[in-house]
């Protein structure tokens, strides 16, 4: 019998497209989830997944100076000289990798190393937690962010060296003008996306589904200046501003991250997506709870998108907290807490984008009423959306948007003055299933709600052009006053504003109609009595 073939060696000619490569590796790094807990096991991938990120940009741009310097004339003698100046790397956003970090040396010793008279033998696990402590060393900026638990006794490391293999199979460069930062981040969020379905309801702490992402993104437009997210998780909201700059032709550099995140496994992985997206982030030094301690003390945000746990009921709470401007939110839910913590950030002429459970937008409980009074009262919310149910795979509580806007007049920021109004967006009936269990928006719907906003706020861009004039579109979005709010005791739930859609007419008169469907209900009473008769002579038999 000839032997099995390496999966491993023919990876490179498997997988055809992007979508094939991400699914086989994911099969592949399952394979190694053993007895480890599924928090543990997710550090273990996304950890192998950024190392193998670094050390392949870091190739990338080695190739490049290698060829910039020898088509300068330079020797091999001189350019392994020059090739190995820091400052080349690390001034083109690039991490420094030391030589005992690079994949290369680690794909060469997968079944670890034996011992020598200068260090004793060493497992892959070992030598993989060694580069992480390598690459954080060589670079502040990662400092405490990557894991090192590779060489746990619940690690089995005779499968991480076969996935090491594998990885080091899947070239992630030198694919045509795609660059490793781009193929390792579409893995990455892959990865990240599938962990969130794995573990359920824990998933909904670190991950917000893309498509509610990019309805904040596309309604806000977050292309300059500082975004922030309070509870940034793995740092999906981040990300796609990125894409939405990519998208638009613009630079990451056009924006700065500020983030804040309370879990440290949440933190390290956000790092780590900021880190593979080219972001330069502030996410502070350390984790940290964002009530108890405001990291970004004195930041004013021209951006800030969050997607805040639902319904907290055991926060740090301070009743004195400056934050609490337009009342002290009840001590058990800390949805208005982070409401107001948000608006508190927000610079002159700043905008934000914050998904909320649908209770928040008519709950009157522990004074929360009264808040969502003073916030309507100063003007602060622009447009609220409801959004279809099941988006979230970690929860079942139906969610909305709120957007919240420090300057709504004629400006900078829209041709229309919409002082004193707001937006209501009923998005109930977009989306369409993908499982049974849960909820897509497409990139349609997407466009939709952020054209829809954006006709009624004058900033239409030039792709959604056939919506530039605003119409208000019975069961769908409504623009309303504040005395029409206030006379709805401040309730901003979107049904209650926009009504429902306009049947069409069909024609028909409507006593034809009433006369015509009475024929057939009682066609169908009488069609339903025949078929009980049926039944009843047919089990009177089998009797």
């Amino acid at each position: 019998m000839p032997p099995k073939k390496s999966t491993a060696k023919n990876l490179d000619a498997a997988p055809s497209t992007m979508k094939e490569l991400k699914d086989t590796l994911w099969k592949a790094a399952d394979k190694l989830r053993g007895s480890m807990d599924a928090s543990q096991y997710k550090d273990v991938i996304l950890g192998l997944v950024f190392l193998k990120y670094v050390s392949d940009a870091f190739d990338e741009r080695r190739e490049q100076i290698r060829t910039e310097l020898a088509a300068d004339g330079l020797n091999e003698d001189q350019i392994g000289q020059l090739i190995d100046d820091a400052d080349e790397y690390t001034g083109r956003g690039v991490f420094w990798v030391p030589a005992r970090a690079r994949w290369t040396f680690l794909a060469q010793n997968a079944k670890g190393t034996q011992a020598t008279l200068d260090e004793h033998a060493k497992s892959i696990g070992e030598l993989i937690d060694d580069a992480m402590a390598y690459v954080m060393g060589a670079n502040p900026s990662l400092a405490a962010t990557l894991p090192m638990i590779f060489n746990r006794d619940n690690v089995d490391q005779r499968r991480l060296g076969e996935l090491l293999d594998l990885f080091n199979s899947a070239k992630f460069t030198g694919q045509g003008a795609t660059k490793a930062r781009d193929l390792l981040g579409e893995v990455y969020e892959y990865f990240l996306e599938k962990f969130a379905r794995a573990e359920g309801k824990r998933g909904g702490e670190f991950y917000t589904p893309a498509g509610v992402v990019r309805v904040l993104v596309e309604v806000l437009r977050p292309d300059h200046g500082r975004v922030y997210d309070p509870c940034c998780g793995s740092g999906g909201m981040f990300v796609q501003a990125e894409k939405f700059l990519e998208a638009h032709h613009k630079e990451g550099s056009e924006i700065s991250v500020y983030g804040q995140e309370l879990n440290e496994r949440t933190w390290r992985m956000a790092k780590m997506n900021l880190a593979i997206h080219g972001l330069n982030g502030n996410l502070a030094s350390r984790w940290g709870d964002t009530f108890a301690r405001d990291q970004h003390p004195d930041m004013q945000a021209d951006f800030v998108m969050a997607n805040p746990p639902f319904n907290i009921k055991d926060w740090a709470r301070s009743e004195s907290d400056p934050r609490w401007k337009y009342g002290v939110p009840p001590a058990g839910n800390a949805n208005y807490a982070w409401i107001q913590h948000i608006i508190s950030k927000l610079a002159p002429g700043g905008s934000a984008g914050v998904v909320m459970a649908n209770g928040s937008m008519s709950s009157n409980s522990g004074g929360e009423g009264e808040i969502r009074a003073q916030l309507v009262e100063a003007d602060l919310v622009s447009c609220m959306v409801a959004l279809p149910t099941q988006l979230f795979r970690s929860t079942g509580i139906p969610v909305c948007t709120w957007f919240f806007a420090k300057d709504k007049s004629l400006g900078a920021h829209g041709s229309v003055d919409r002082t004193g109004q707001v937006l209501f967006i009923d998005a109930r009936n977009l989306g369409h299933m993908v499982d049974r269990a849960e909820r897509a928006l497409s990139d349609e719907d997407i466009a939709l709600i952020a054209g829809t906003f954006h006709a009624w706020r004058g900033t239409t861009p030039v792709e959604l052009v056939e919506t530039k004039t605003y119409e208000d579109i019975p069961g769908f979005c409504k623009s309303v006053t504040l005395a029409e709010i206030k006379a709805a005791d401040y309730a901003l739930t979107p049904g209650r504003y926009v009504g429902a859609a306009e049947v069409e007419d069909d024609g028909e008169p409507i006593e034809d109609k009433i006369a015509r469907l009475s024929a057939e209900l009682f066609t169908q009473f009488d069609e339903s009595a025949r078929l009980a008769a049926v039944v009843r002579e047919q089990l009177g038999r089998v009797s």
